[in-house]
């Protein structure tokens, strides 16, 4: 795909979603890492319901690290998979309290040695927490690039450095959010609604 093209659709992903999104509800980098784990497979709206009663019973890192898992599980029981997310949010905040001294790692490299941080949230934080230039390639990222032609790896990794090399980096951090909410809503992965799509005349793969 040319530039002119690319710039055309990155021009009309910024009318229809607009550059900025709205955080997780945080004070510090730990609430919003935990945030970013919860919204695996949970939608925000879960998130953002859970949070404010999380951060009232566990105000610290050394809260998580040191509760009970059945005290975690019943404070974030609405999110799914709370029972796999309840464990790596413990086992997540005893490492970042023991081994970096109560500070999240700001290295990608460091941040996927965590437990049940995996790349895409460590892009995720890096770009929501320090404004860290990042492609984060989640289901929607993954099959929307490859319908418009932006990339045609087989797996994230691929997709990602494919990303990074046709989008301008000012526009990595907010491709995923941008996708997300299309793909949500217009380019669904089973009935995607082609006649609504501003994106259309782009897509090698009307359904």
């Amino acid at each position: 795909m040319t530039k002119e093209k690319t710039k055309m659709i990155l021009d009309i992903l910024d009318r229809e979603y607009g550059v900025t999104k709205e955080g997780f509800l945080h004070k510090e980098d730990w609430q919003l890492l935990l945030a970013i784990m919860l919204s695996a497979q949970s939608t925000d709206k879960q998130v953002d319901e859970t949070l404010p009663g999380l951060w009232g019973r566990f105000p610290d890192i050394e809260a998580v690290a040191q509760a009970g898992i059945e005290e975690l599980e019943d404070a974030i029981r609405s999110i799914g998979l709370y029972k796999v997310k309840a464990r790596n949010m413990k086992r997540c905040c005893e490492k970042i309290w023991k081994e970096h001294n109560k500070k999240v790692p700001m290295t990608i490299e460091e941040l996927v040695e965590l437990p049940g941080v995996g790349r895409k949230t460590a892009t995720l934080f890096l770009a929501d927490a320090y404004g860290i230039p990042g492609v984060t390639v989640d289901t929607h990222v993954f099959r929307i690039s490859k319908r418009i032609g932006w990339a045609e790896g087989k797996n994230p990794a691929q997709v990602e450095k494919e990303l990074m090399e046709a989008l301008p980096e000012e526009h990595w951090n907010r491709i995923n959010f941008q996708l997300i909410y299309h793909g949500r809503g217009i380019c669904t992965a089973r009935k995607a609604r082609c006649m609504d799509c501003a994106l259309a005349q782009w897509c090698g793969k009307r359904l």
